[in-house]
């Protein structure tokens, strides 16, 4: 996912407004590509990050030794109301036990005038990184459920879940970035490392059925296919 967070990334600050002299928080991290964005645009002793799987904090640290990552979910942020002014989360709310209490904790850490952003790839639109593979998936297995229906993947989820959390000046949009691919293997090989959903859900296939699963892939992917363009729902608060 790195080949499509970190184009992202530079196209989600900017869509933030994100500028040099305020304090930045990107919650859950991940290996640090949002994180990376900010520091290279506020000074990295100007961020600080959470995330809470270790591998994913330790990644982030080794790549961004000036920032300050901590062991944390979104839903109990480990620092004082009103102490950044700009909070964002990148790819995250999908994945939060609670996306309301995620991104109301969002809010409480956040300075009045500052900035609350999340963003969450398109899944129910397909035109996610993943949606090839999941729309594979579910020709092979209609059970599979994939990352459709989890929160904030449709139009208009993450405005509604912002509203739940008390935020306000809610600004709703998307963002389309577009990645080169050298070949099919190239982007296949990611989901064979067993990470997210995706890669879990392959790794646990039978060995016949992940190669039914990839050659599946491999017939809905255009035809000499070199860049795939992404999308994803953003909003954007001002407090």
């Amino acid at each position: 996912m790195g080949r499509y967070a970190d184009p992202l990334a530079l196209a989600f600050a900017d869509r933030a407004g994100v500028v040099r002299g305020r304090r930045a928080l990107d919650v859950g991290c991940g290996p640090g590509a949002l994180a990376a964005e900010l520091a290279a645009r506020l000074g990295a002793s100007a961020v600080c990050a959470v995330e809470p799987a270790p591998a994913f904090a330790a990644a982030a640290r080794a790549r961004l030794p000036g920032v300050f990552v901590a062991r944390a979910a979104a839903e109990r942020l480990p620092f004082a109301s009103d102490a950044f002014g700009v909070v964002m989360a990148q790819l995250v709310v999908h994945f939060m036990a609670d996306p309301v209490a995620g991104l109301r904790e969002m809010g409480r850490v956040c300075a009045p005038g500052g900035t609350v952003a999340a963003c969450v790839w398109d899944f129910a639109g397909e035109r996610a990184p993943l949606s090839t593979f999941w729309r594979a998936a579910r020709d092979l297995d209609p059970a599979v459920r994939g990352e459709s229906d989890l929160a904030g993947v449709r139009d208009g989820d993450l405005a509604s879940l912002c509203a739940q959390a008390g935020l306000r000046d809610v600004r709703p949009s998307s963002i389309t970035v577009r990645v080169g691919h050298g070949s099919f293997d190239e982007w296949w090989e990611p989901f064979t490392y067993g990470v997210g959903p995706a890669g879990a859900y392959a790794a646990a296939l039978p060995a016949a059925h992940r190669a039914a699963l990839r050659e599946r892939c491999r017939q809905l992917m255009p035809a000499a296919q070199a860049t795939l363009s992404s999308s994803a729902w953003t909003v954007v608060c001002r407090l």
